[in-house]
């Protein structure tokens, strides 16, 4: 590929990042909405990441098989058009309030964007050298956490009013028939902006169909490789693969717990919603920080094998900073517990995280490379299962003991860091099957 095609490529998948950001991270604000419009529990508004991100665990297998047949542009676009009739569903969901169909809409959104990742993640890691995958990644991240920061401060431009955070207070104290009206208008505040991202989304299908990103066949592979797989028949003969999606799992899961719970956590604080929708931007803002360390460290200083575990050994630290550390503290003109802002601090230990594992977890495929895109896609899923892990600490302990759920995931990723990723076999009493039941790491 030459250099003109290569930047044309990377700028197309840059702008795919952008789109997967602003579509991702707008759950922050969507979070504690839900709840006061549709009267919910902690547990009950983290659904809303679970019916987001549960879509990645179903669609990740079907998307690669939709992927191999059709091709990769007819795939994006098919995943945009999946998209955008999602975000159409929160019209008939707003005018209803009806929570499910609020669901119903996200995970749809979920699958598209489930499509768009199985394609695009490949094309960062095999555009150049995996030695500086990393880097590439980080520029996506960067693309990714932009969008993030602007997502959830456009939707309250749009959705919220100065005057809501006394309305808010006041219908606490309402009778149900007396609150229903004035709930039903919050929420059918989303249907404006809800209808735009629909109509955009299907625009970029087309233009994405129709746009110079090459088609790359993912099947070749070197030499090498190809001796090296010769005796393996499926993907789970690949223990580093198999445990990279774990890693994605709980790392994506302790990502978005940190930026997802972190504006009812400053809302326990009696933080305004108004006043803390600029915290996933701050966390977010923390992990760009992280990503331009990367771009400039990785590879001609530093390797993406140690930032991954730096930032892995950053984020244990930091779960124990949360947990216990107590005191307020005025920065940046907000007033909250300290505890909040190591939270923040955790976008910064989440930044070279995942483009640490993908390019570990993706090498030596060959001709596995598309199905191995799917299996760490559906690790995605963790961001569906971890939050309502934390909601449920949340209702049981206290928000700030549920943080307790990110200790295993970061005990897990030290792991994979140091030892998971170097796993070319599973080790058992016989030659290797996958259907023994004796299995054991090595």
């Amino acid at each position: 590929m030459d250099k003109k095609a290569y930047t044309q490529s990377l700028l197309i998948i840059a702008i795919l990042f952008f789109v997967f950001g602003f579509v991702t991270w707008i759950n922050a604000m969507l979070i504690p909405y839900f709840k006061i419009c549709c009267e919910l529990s902690n547990l009950e508004s983290y659904f809303v990441a679970f019916a987001f991100y549960i879509s990645y665990l179903f669609m990740s297998f079907p998307a690669s098989l939709l992927l191999k047949r059709v091709g990769f542009k007819k795939g994006m676009m098919l995943g945009f058009w999946i998209m955008a009739f999602g975000a159409f569903l929160f019209v008939p969901a707003a005018l209803l309030r009806n929570y499910p169909v609020f669901l119903l809409g996200l995970f749809t959104l979920g699958a598209g964007l489930a499509i768009l990742q199985t394609a695009a993640n490949p094309y960062v890691t095999i555009l150049g050298p995996k030695e500086s995958a990393a880097m590439r990644f980080s520029i996506m991240g960067i693309c990714n956490k932009f969008a993030g920061i602007i997502a959830p401060l456009l939707f309250a431009a749009v959705v919220l009013k100065s005057s809501d955070q006394a309305l808010f207070e006041q219908v606490k104290s309402m009778g149900a028939a007396e609150r229903a009206p004035i709930l039903d208008e919050l929420i059918r505040r989303v249907i404006l902006p809800y209808s735009c991202v629909s109509v955009i989304l299907i625009l970029l299908g087309i233009l994405v169909r129709f746009s110079p990103l090459p088609e790359i066949d993912t099947d070749l592979e070197d030499s090498l490789t190809a001796a090296a797989n010769k005796d393996k028949d499926n993907i789970f003969q690949f223990p580093h693969l198999i445990l990279g999606a774990l890693a994605i799992f709980v790392h994506v899961g302790s990502q978005v717990i940190a930026v997802d719970t972190i504006i009812g956590y400053a809302r326990s604080m009696d933080i305004s919603l108004l006043e803390s929708k600029v915290f996933p931007s701050y966390t977010l803002g923390a992990t760009i920080i992280g990503y331009l360390l990367g771009i400039s460290l990785i590879p001609k200083y530093i390797s993406q094998i140690f930032a991954l575990r730096v930032c892995v050994c950053i984020g244990l630290l930091l779960t124990f900073c949360i947990i216990f550390s107590h005191g307020s503290l005025n920065i940046l003109g907000h007033q909250a517990d300290i505890s909040l802002w190591f939270i923040v601090l955790l976008g910064f230990a989440n930044s070279m995280i995942w483009a640490g594992i993908w390019p570990l977890a993706m090498d030596r495929l060959g001709r596995f490379i598309k199905v191995g895109a799917a299996i760490l896609i559906m690790g995605l899923s963790g961001n569906a299962v971890l939050p309502l892990v934390y909601g449920h600490l949340a209702d049981t302990y206290g928000l700030q003991q549920a943080y307790w759920v990110l200790l295993p995931c970061y005990l897990y990723l030290l792991f994979y860091a140091y030892r998971g990723y170097r796993l070319n076999r599973w080790v058992s009493s016989k030659p290797f099957r996958t259907t023994d039941a004796n299995l054991k790491l090595l």
